[in-house]
């Protein structure tokens, strides 16, 4: 063989080479991504902003008021989506963030192993040299990308609307001081990240429960029914106690970055409680499935 046909002899991709992961990703968000169920997911998503858009301008046609003001929640930022179509992005997110955004991602992450074993194709995924450990994370990372893809729906959906239905410019924090409109956007987008960063403990959490059964269907409905009862826990005041040990207990700090300056604290303790339930159900959910007896 000549040195010319060396130096272009394609080198074969090995199952532990960087390009065979790649690949193995590739396919689990392009498999993700395309299935009917999350384009009518975020189908749903992207219509609650332009629910809430629509609500807000036919009651204030008339000139009365969209909520009260005061506070950093949703109701506040409801009041403002009048006076500033970029306000509808914050609103959106609170508005959805409790429910209709984990419920999207439980529904993901219950179906990410379950669904693929009772569809009898996670035995043929296993076929294929590329390990049980490197699976797990592929599909924990399309649960990922689909928890980011999903909070831009709802956020773009959002910006869209309240810019047809309301007017935009300069943005008034909730500490009272003005930021331009570029400064509020770039704001949005780190709301975004932070809503969608919120949501990396609970998808663990659903990955677990996926191996657990082989029925994505019963998968789906558990996750939804954890997510359900924390959330009663969350709000019940005496069970205090637990409450920040609790994942959606800081979920709706993001509304800090609307300060000025912004307010860091409960944002960390966010990301620290996420980051504790993502290594503790990511590491129950890759003990369960490497030791798993896969036979459909």
């Amino acid at each position: 063989m000549s040195q010319a046909e060396l130096t272009t002899t394609t080198v074969p991709r090995t199952p532990h080479s960087p390009l065979w992961t790649l690949g193995i990703l590739r396919c689990e968000l392009t498999t993700t991504l395309r299935r009917w169920r999350t384009l009518a997911l975020l189908g749903v998503l992207a219509a609650v902003p332009v629910l809430i858009g629509i609500a807000v301008k036919i009651e204030t046609s008339d000139g009365s008021s969209a909520g009260t003001g005061g506070g950093g929640g949703g109701p506040a930022f409801l009041a403002q989506v009048t006076n500033n179509g970029l306000f509808l992005v914050f609103a959106a997110l609170s508005a959805t963030l409790p429910v209709f955004l984990p419920m999207a991602v439980g529904v993901i992450a219950g179906d990410s192993v379950a669904g693929e074993a009772s569809g009898g194709t996670l035995r043929y995924l296993l076929v294929a040299p590329a390990g049980r450990t490197r699976l797990l994370l592929a599909k924990y990372a399309s649960v990922l990308a689909f928890c980011l893809v999903a909070t831009l729906v709802v956020a773009v959906s959002a910006l869209v609307v309240g810019a047809l239905l309301f007017p935009v410019g300069e943005v008034t924090t909730i500490s009272g001081t003005r930021i331009g409109f570029g400064e509020g956007l770039v704001r949005a987008g780190l709301i975004a990240v932070a809503v969608a960063v919120s949501l990396a403990g609970f998808a663990a959490l659903g990955l677990f429960v996926s191996t657990l059964t082989n029925s994505g269907i019963a998968a789906m409905a558990a996750t939804v029914g954890v997510l359900i009862t924390v959330q009663i826990l969350d709000s019940m005041p005496q069970l205090n106690g637990i409450h920040p040990y609790l994942f959606p207990h800081y979920w709706l700090s993001f509304t800090d970055l609307l300060r000025d300056p912004v307010y860091w604290d409960e944002m960390v303790r966010n990301l620290g409680l996420q980051g504790a339930y993502a290594a503790v159900f990511g590491s129950a959910a890759w003990a369960r499935f490497t030791t798993k007896d896969i036979t459909v």
